[in-house]
């Protein structure tokens, strides 16, 4: 019998949750000072919605079963599916423009490559009913705050940002038919994961001809939006949305966090206009998250037309990145004090103190059993809390407690009430 988790799945010891925890905690620091709302679905859904809603890729990689009355379920493979659900449930009565979030566990059954496990979770950040792009700008700027308080700043990543409106104007005026158009976006979103030779292949089983794979090819090329500007003969609504994301990406500080990149597609064909991802700055990793305009998911549900922003934000490889930058996602001690004794006469007052330091909300872990000074500081010493605390006969009968601070090592003595101050310092 093996102890590890199923293949591609993760177990979280206290260590490795609390590190989990600290992001979740970031993430929504972050999506609560842009104003986001939080939300939850079941980790369940109908088959139906997630094969009416997904891509290609994702219909083959669902963890799909059957109930015992005979349903057609599966494990979430992303959150916007459900989200779109709740959304038409309540169209009619909800207040738009919507700013939700939530952090979803999901399910892929897909082969694993560094980054890519068969689980994750991940931050959603989503603006239903608002054309702007100043919806784009506030979930980019959510998620790059986010970022920056995780440890990595403007050296370390970068937001790469195309349109999926904006090539196809660019496919048009170079003579691609745009009756593929999807098909050959979600081809070319293959492009970091096969050679030239095979996209080129997909594309001309789409019906492209050998000169227009190469018009494809060339137009991916393009790194600056003036280049897209020469090639169109007349400025776009897509060209011009572009343009004014970015002025407003510099209103908002963030400017240099963002770069144009018309290979940026995005291989779900719900997506209808800007699309973003973000990398590190030497794109060793898969991306940390990505997402864009959906302006036509709705509808193609059964709802109204309702202009929509998101994106998706997992948590392992922001893990990755840290980790090959010597940063890590851990948390600060989260337990206030440790309290040992050395016999049962005591335990009273170790008792007496845990109580006083948790009314005043203060996190405390309790020796459950009596032992020696030496050895407690030194298994205290091993668990990350901020204070020791230890209560032998001379603190007894003095009415106090011995106090050492983990961080500094320094030690002495202090009623409750003194370490209470202490810890709320």
């Amino acid at each position: 019998m093996e102890f590890g988790p199923p293949r591609g799945m993760r177990d979280f010891y206290p260590e490795d949750l609390a590190a989990r925890n600290n992001l979740f905690n970031i993430w929504r620091r972050a999506a609560h000072l842009h104003g986001f709302e939080e939300y939850d679905t079941p980790v369940v859904e109908t088959e139906e919605l997630l094969i009416r809603k997904g891509g290609e890729d994702i219909v083959r990689q669902i963890y799909s079963f059957e109930d015992k009355s005979g349903r057609r379920l599966a494990l979430r493979p992303e959150m916007t599916p459900s989200l779109a659900r709740l959304v038409l449930t309540r169209q009619n009565t909800l207040s738009f423009p919507l700013k939700w979030f939530s952090i979803p566990q999901c399910f892929r059954y897909e082969r694993m490559t560094k980054g890519r496990k068969r689980e994750h979770y991940q931050l959603n950040l989503d603006i239903i009913g608002e054309e702007s792009v100043f919806a784009e700008a506030e979930v980019l700027s959510a998620a790059i705050s986010s970022l920056i308080q995780a440890g990595l700043d403007e050296g370390d990543f970068h937001v790469h940002v195309g349109s999926r409106a904006l090539l196809g104007d660019l496919f048009d005026a170079s003579g691609i038919p745009m009756e593929q158009f999807d098909a050959v976006c979600l081809a070319l979103d293959k492009r970091d994961k096969q050679p030239p030779e095979k996209i080129a292949e997909l594309l001309r089983a789409e019906g492209l001809s050998d000169e227009q794979v190469e018009k494809a090819f060339g137009l991916l090329e393009i790194n600056e939006l003036s280049e897209a500007t020469s090639f169109l003969p007349t400025k776009t609504d897509a060209l011009d949305s572009v343009e004014q994301l970015f002025t407003v990406m510099n209103d908002y500080g963030m400017g240099g966090f963002v770069k144009f990149d018309i290979s940026i597609v995005r291989g779900l064909a719900y997506y209808t206009g800007i699309v973003f991802e973000a990398f590190d700055a030497e794109r060793k990793f898969r991306a940390i998250f990505g997402g864009g305009r959906y302006d036509n998911l709705l509808s193609s549900l059964g709802g109204k037309q309702i202009p929509s922003v998101g994106l998706g934000f997992g948590d392992v490889v922001v893990a990755e990145i840290l980790a090959s930058l010597g940063r890590s996602l851990k948390a600060p001690p989260s337990v206030d004090a440790q309290i040992g004794f050395l016999s049962d006469e005591e335990r009273p007052m170790a008792l007496s103190g845990a109580r006083v330091l948790r009314a005043a909300d203060r996190s405390v872990n309790l020796d459950l059993k009596a032992q020696k000074a030496k050895k407690f500081f030194t298994r205290t010493a091993r668990s990350g809390v901020r204070y020791a605390v230890y209560i032998g006969p001379s603190e007894r009968d003095a009415g106090c407690y011995l106090v050492k601070n983990m961080a500094d090592t320094v030690q002495e003595t202090a009623s409750i009430e003194e370490l209470c101050a202490k810890i709320r310092k």
